[in-house]
């Protein structure tokens, strides 16, 4: 594999993941969630918000710049295979994209598999997005200006939400960004056999996927994405995706889709990154560079101007 030379070092320092012990693996992730450090200007609050049933509450962590006035918004959606990640993980990025963006960002604490198979998760994301759209004054934010981004799994359920809140009438979504996202539970795709090491391999793939869907026979698209028949309708739509990333096939079969569909879509392939290389080495030329651009496409989601 040709990895990017300022990638390199960040590839030969990555941990063996094993997922044989999922309860360690969460154990070790949330000793390592970095504490927050505030950005200029943006507060970090948290909110638990009504779930679909009434005995149980939804976490939610949102990030608000100084301004006054009605705010674009932004829904982040974590990443971890479905069965592992948190919200609270991401708050540095989280705090970075609202003072970049002069945005709220809200950061959903979903349910993960396999306690809590699909379509826990997504039903989660949506409870979120209905409720930022209903209560836009409390958190002032404009409910017409909403993007939903996520990398990774995030980025499968910021498809898959897309997908369903089009097919249940709502909430608009102006603008979704699903970076390298976990769409297709198959694998089949050549890049899924092209990486045998790596942050997440295709047997991570397998693995995962098998607990989130909790030993469904039938898959339906809105848990893999990738098995859409119709992306019509859908919001406009950025990705990123790294060119040894196993997900790369079934990204750019997934954007080749949204432009055959009408979607105005745009896709960026880093030669030479891996699968979440931005954030796994942050301050290589080339991962700022990654963010940077992602950044700018949900500034012109968000204003409207991406096409």
């Amino acid at each position: 594999m040709q990895i990017h030379q300022e990638l390199q070092a960040g590839w030969e320092a990555l941990p063996v993941l094993d997922l044989s012990n999922l309860a360690e693996v969460r154990i070790q992730e949330a000793r390592e969630v970095p504490e927050f450090t505030p950005r200029a200007g943006v507060t970090r609050s948290h909110v638990d918000i009504p779930a679909q049933s009434p005995s149980r509450l939804i976490g939610l962590d949102l990030y608000t710049p100084a301004g006054k006035g009605e705010m674009p918004a932004v829904l982040w959606i974590h990443g971890g295979g479905y069965i592992v990640g948190s919200a609270a993980a991401d708050a540095g990025w989280c705090g970075e994209l609202a003072h970049a963006l002069g945005a709220v960002v809200a950061a959903v604490e979903y349910r993960l598999a396999p306690e809590h198979p699909y379509p826990a998760g997504l039903e989660d994301c949506y409870q979120a997005l209905v409720w930022m759209t209903e209560n836009a004054d409390k958190i002032q934010i404009n409910p017409d200006n909403v993007a939903v981004a996520g990398n990774s799994a995030g980025g499968g359920l910021t498809a898959a939400l897309a997908l369903l809140a089009r097919d249940r009438g709502g909430p608009k979504i102006i603008f979704q960004m699903p970076l390298y996202p976990m769409i297709d539970d198959r694998s089949e795709r050549p890049s899924s056999y092209e990486i045998t090491s790596g942050v997440w391999t295709r047997s991570h793939n397998l693995i995962a996927w098998r607990l989130y869907l909790g030993g469904r026979t039938e898959v339906p698209f809105y848990a893999a994405p990738s098995r859409a028949p119709d992306l019509a309708g859908l919001p406009p739509s950025y990705t990123m995706v790294g060119s040894i990333d196993l997900f790369r096939d079934e990204t750019l079969d997934f954007v080749s889709r949204l432009a055959q569909a009408g979607v105005p879509v745009e896709c960026r392939v880093v030669p030479g990154g891996y699968h979440a290389f931005e954030f796994i080495v942050p301050d290589a030329a080339v991962s700022r560079a990654a963010r940077q651009d992602y950044i700018e496409a949900l500034r012109r989601g968000l204003a409207g101007t991406f096409c």
